[in-house]
């Protein structure tokens, strides 16, 4: 007869779900591919897969679109569903690979880029993202489990990678910065820092370079600060935090710059009291 305790601990077993391990890919490459093209041109790229183990490697592909904010969100809308989406641009094959061990395999995509959106060419840039996600090898659409075997139940991990597809219209766009705020705050480990949150409001993307010139009261320059490179999106936006703890107290005027390239260079004047 099984005692009291063994059988809670049976019973425990059975309702705690297993947490299974992720396959194991990776992504050889970057995780954003852009292209330059002119309407009605048809483009094509690859992404390459690699199998990190020694066992065949499962994953799914698919798309999204792709939009995130300064406050840490990030959305992963359905495809061609956000308003400078060219994931409908986007064919790929295939959506289901296995991955040999050690080895690689490639996910191929085409671009075919409208003539016009309505009434008029499209311009500037327009982005998507095609996932890769890892299935497990007893997962319920693997492959590779037995067919007289029965799935598991319980919570598995997923690894996912997320590869940025950007299209951007040849000789078309236009980079325009909103400077969303800025404050002094405190970051532990680090000390003072210049918090500014910017948002891209033009029709093209860039990855700028972002510094901070602090001037003293009698306007005095006491040096550039680097923030750091982000590639921002049309209708997307993200926040800087640069260092500032070597400053001393005192009342300082802070110009922050948000350098996109050419002469597309824009700044915001702070009053900073440390």
């Amino acid at each position: 007869m099984m005692s009291a305790g063994k059988m809670l601990c049976a019973l425990f077993l059975l309702a705690c779900p297993v947490l299974q391990a992720a396959a194991q890919v990776s992504i050889i490459g970057d995780l954003s591919q852009d292209h330059e093209a002119r309407p009605g041109q048809t483009y094509d790229g690859s992404i390459l897969v690699k199998n990190d183990s020694h066992d065949p490697q499962q994953a799914r592909v698919y798309q999204t679109d792709y939009l995130f904010s300064f406050d840490g969100t990030n959305n992963y809308a359905d495809p061609g569903t956000t308003p400078r989406s060219n994931a409908r641009w986007v064919t790929f094959s295939p959506s289901f690979i296995v991955v040999p061990p050690q080895g690689t395999a490639a996910i191929n995509y085409t671009v075919v880029v409208p003539e016009s959106l309505g009434r008029a060419a499209p311009a500037g840039s327009y982005w998507s993202m095609l996932m890769v996600e890892g299935v497990p090898g007893d997962a319920p659409e693997s492959s590779l489990r037995p067919k007289n075997e029965r799935p598991e139940l319980g919570l598995r991990q997923t690894l996912r990678y997320g590869i940025q597809i950007a299209t951007h219209i040849a000789g078309t766009g236009k980079r325009s910065v909103k400077f969303l705020g800025a404050r002094l705050m405190k970051v532990g480990g680090v000390g003072t820092v210049l918090q500014v949150d910017v948002e891209n409001n033009g029709t093209l993307w860039f990855r700028p370079e972002v510094y901070v010139e602090i001037f003293d009261a009698q306007g005095g320059s006491r040096g550039k600060y680097a923030g750091q490179k982000f590639r921002m999106y049309p209708g997307t936006s993200v926040r800087q935090q640069i260092d500032l703890h070597t400053i001393p107290a005192g009342k300082y005027k802070a110009l922050v710059v948000v350098d996109a390239g050419g002469d597309d260079v824009f700044g915001a004047q702070y009053m900073l009291e440390f």
